[in-house]
């Protein structure tokens, strides 16, 4: 005979239906009053901007999931150690948080500093989830089979940009500006330029820069050269902050006002400021949602919520991944009925989660826990955003390494 008992979990309104041991009492693993969550996200340092506004969001989920009477019974403890955006520094707090009983882990919003959390993680046998990490090479198959991330991949991300240019605005030719300084925005140029071609684009020229230089006149002297010689219609700057903020403004002091496009990283309060209404302008970016009512379902009260506990309207939809996540886990371990993490990964591999980042389903372990999921365009017109929609391109070029993989089996 089995007691059944029906959850809310969180602000989306998703109703879970757990299930938990009756007659024989509640199995070992459910015995605690907390279901104890890890956190290595980097408040401090270059990764601080993409981890600390998840961070925001992880902590109001398990606010609010806590406030309808948690998963299983138990209410949701979450501890997060700052990474200090250094990978060995974010793998050592993944394993003394498993240590001290952790029995799920939220890693970092980056590849190379999320990875040393998920092997820890995948070494202990736990779930664990990037809140936002987009590398192609954050899945089952270089982390293990129960390691996740909440985002879409680049080829998804540099995909979504390629179809809005040529599909929708009609621009032929890019120019492109990688920075070579981390996998994410290496990658993410990679997938962009590869989708443009196949779609019928030409790139007329693929220049690189290093994070940290925040010099960027050797290639905005290549720019004009090379635009003089044969125009483009869009430039693609794959980079972040800060070093983001310097190239565009130094692009539109020179005054080259081609769009420019971009991913996750231009969603950033701290590059609206940098541009301003004066080089704020002519820039679309792909990213995980926007933060406005309607834009998904549980919006609304995710960002009534949001106010009440920070007195201001979120800045950037990257405190939507760290919600998500928490959702994520929350309503996975309550369908599986525990925290085990063969069982919440195959919850997670088996379920569409319904989510402030829109509607997500990941593919099995044995093809790269490959996240399926929409994609939100955003507009900087006059350093203010708006909502373009939500995009879903087709046929996305898969990473070399999961082609080469998968052909293997």
């Amino acid at each position: 005979m089995t007691k059944h008992r029906t959850l809310l979990l969180g602000g989306t309104g998703t109703l879970v239906l757990a299930f938990v041991a009756g007659l024989g009492g509640a199995p070992k693993a459910l015995a605690a009053d907390e279901i104890f969550i890890g956190g290595t996200l980097c408040r401090t340092g270059i990764q601080a901007p993409l981890d600390e506004p998840g961070l925001r969001g992880a902590e109001l989920a398990v606010k609010a999931i806590n406030a309808k009477g948690g998963v299983l019974g138990r209410k949701l403890k979450f501890v997060n150690l700052d990474g200090k955006s250094d990978p060995v520094t974010v793998g050592n707090n993944a394993a003394q948080l498993i240590a001290d009983g952790a029995e799920l882990i939220v890693a970092p919003c980056d590849f190379d500093m999320g990875g040393p959390a998920n092997r820890e993680a995948q070494s202990a046998g736990l779930v664990g989830i990037s809140t936002c990490a987009s590398s192609p090479l954050h899945g089952s198959v270089t982390l293990g089979d129960k390691q996740f991330t909440l985002s879409m991949w680049n080829t998804t991300m540099g995909g979504a940009a390629a179809e809005y240019a040529f599909n929708k605005k009609g621009w032929k030719k890019a120019y492109v500006v990688t920075d070579t300084f981390i996998d994410y925005t290496t990658s993410l140029s990679e997938f962009f330029i590869k989708h443009f071609k196949n779609l019928g684009g030409k790139v007329i020229f693929e220049d690189k820069y290093t994070q940290g230089a925040q010099d960027f006149s050797a290639q905005l002297a290549r720019m004009k050269r090379k635009l003089a010689k044969e125009p483009a219609d869009v430039l693609y700057i794959s980079s972040y902050m800060p070093d983001l903020g310097t190239i565009i403004r130094t692009i539109r002091q020179a005054g080259i006002d081609l769009p420019i496009m971009g991913g996750d990283s231009y969603d950033d309060q701290g590059l609206f400021d940098a541009l301003g209404p004066k080089f704020g302008s002519n820039i679309v970016f792909v990213t995980h949602s926007y933060m406005a009512p309607g834009v998904a379902p549980g919006m609304a009260e995710f960002l009534a919520l949001y106010k009440k506990e920070y007195g201001e309207p979120p800045d950037t939809s990257f405190v939507a991944t760290g919600w998500d996540t928490i959702q994520v886990m929350a309503q996975a371990v309550a369908k599986a009925g525990t925290t085990d993490g063969a069982k919440v990964a195959r919850v997670m591999e088996t379920t569409e989660f319904d989510l402030l980042t829109g509607k997500l389903k990941w593919s099995s372990a044995a093809t790269g826990h490959e996240p399926d999921i929409a994609t939100a365009m955003v507009a900087l017109e006059n350093g203010k955003t708006s909502f373009l929609g939500w995009v879903r391109p087709k046929n996305v070029p898969k990473p070399e390494y999961l082609v080469k993989f998968l052909q293997q089996q």
